[in-house]
């Protein structure tokens, strides 16, 4: 009874800065508080390590939440198998634009769908990409820096004409760094290609579109969005902010997930906090904040105004799979990420997840894909699909 009585004296007479509240973590108070609304199944998060993929990442775990929404259960499909059958298409534009174009690591969501509509899926046991020896985590530092340099030398050649070398000289940089594609494999039991093991899993390419929404494109119609990674030049639905943020709410609420292309390169997205707002007053050090934010409202002008002058910019993707609230209501998109669920060796706030407020959505969303049927239906009639 003492050692209690002396316990609550000790309390009271603590500065009100060392007080730990009931739902302080760490030692710092939990500024918002989430309550989940709508959840989609999804499997693990991966971690990209050092390598531009986190559109193959994003997309191969949307991949992944569809084949179980499918019906085709859990499966770990390997990430490095799209960014494998990609580079030698990604080359090819490189070399017929002479070299005035964007050769790198980047890429869209549809880049895994066109993949798998082309050569197929495998799964991660049966392709892991890391041919390069003593390494257990993706780097291609060298890899991408060995293939840019290969063809910036072939354009830069002295010789009279290019050769048709050159094609063959990037598969085999591949192959040597990320392995040989597998024509044929085993996997639980079955034997299949690449091609019988998509066509298998239910997965139709087809049925996948993407939306952005800009003011400078016509809206209701297929627009070329006009972003450095679009370097297969596909075409994107273009509809207004309002519907943009329809479309993604209904997919949560109808049990379809969204991969998502954005920008979380500037403030406001709290790695350490592991959420992401718009504060309305930006000057606030957010270590000093001690309720949620107020955020500003994002318009369609605004929205357009940061694509105009590169504030927002389309520098990762990330994949959406549920939808959230705080205590005061505000929606949050609960997103997996593909840095892993660790940072310098501790646990990230989240393991691994992020929750964006709606107006940072609102602001930073480039673009996104869905399944066709996650869209509303008065929007579908009205785009013709």
């Amino acid at each position: 009874m003492k050692k209690l009585l002396t316990l609550v004296i000790l309390i009271l007479f603590l500065p009100s800065n060392l007080i730990l509240k009931a739902d302080d973590k760490d030692g710092k108070k939990e500024i918002h508080k989430f309550q989940m609304l709508y959840n989609v199944e999804n499997t693990s998060v991966k971690n990209q390590s050092n390598s531009g993929t986190c559109w193959s990442f994003s997309a191969t775990s949307f991949l992944e939440s569809e084949l179980i929404r499918l019906g085709f259960g859990n499966h770990d499909i390997s990430e490095m198998y799209f960014v494998r059958m990609n580079y030698p298409r990604k080359a090819e534009r490189y070399m017929r634009y002479h070299g005035n174009f964007n050769f790198g690591p980047g890429g869209q969501a549809h880049d895994v769908t066109n993949v798998v509509k082309d050569f197929g899926m495998v799964p991660e046991e049966v392709y892991h990409g890391i041919n390069y020896y003593g390494e257990d985590k993706h780097d291609h530092s060298e890899l991408d820096a060995v293939l840019k340099a290969m063809l910036d030398a072939t354009l830069k050649s002295k010789s009279p004409k290019t050769t048709n070398a050159w094609d063959e000289a990037v598969d085999a940089v591949l192959d040597v760094y990320l392995g040989k594609v597998p024509n044929e494999f085993e996997y639980n039991g079955k034997k299949y290609t690449p091609q019988s093991f998509a066509k298998a899993s239910g997965f139709n390419p087809d049925d996948y579109i993407e939306f952005t929404s800009y003011s400078n494109y016509p809206f209701n119609q297929k627009v070329m969005l006009e972003v450095p990674d679009n370097w297969s030049f596909d075409l994107y639905y273009n509809v207004e902010l309002n519907d943009l943020m329809k479309i993604m709410d209904n997919a949560l609420a109808t049990g379809y997930s969204i991969e998502w292309d954005g920008d979380v390169g500037k403030d406001n997205f709290y790695r350490k906090k592991g959420y992401a707002v718009i504060p309305k007053n930006n000057e606030i050090d957010p270590d000093d904040v001690e309720e949620p934010e107020e955020e500003k409202i994002i318009t369609q002008e605004i929205r357009q105004e940061a694509f105009d002058n590169h504030d927002v910019t389309d520098d990762h993707l990330m994949h959406i799979v549920a939808l959230a609230e705080n205590q005061n209501g505000t929606k949050f998109y609960y997103t997996k990420n593909s840095w892993g669920t660790k940072t310098g060796g501790k646990e990230m706030k989240y393991d691994g997840y992020w929750y964006m407020s709606d107006s940072y959505v609102r602001l930073k969303t480039i673009a996104f894909m869905v399944h066709k049927d996650a869209v509303p239906k008065e929007i579908r009639e009205r785009l013709g699909f």
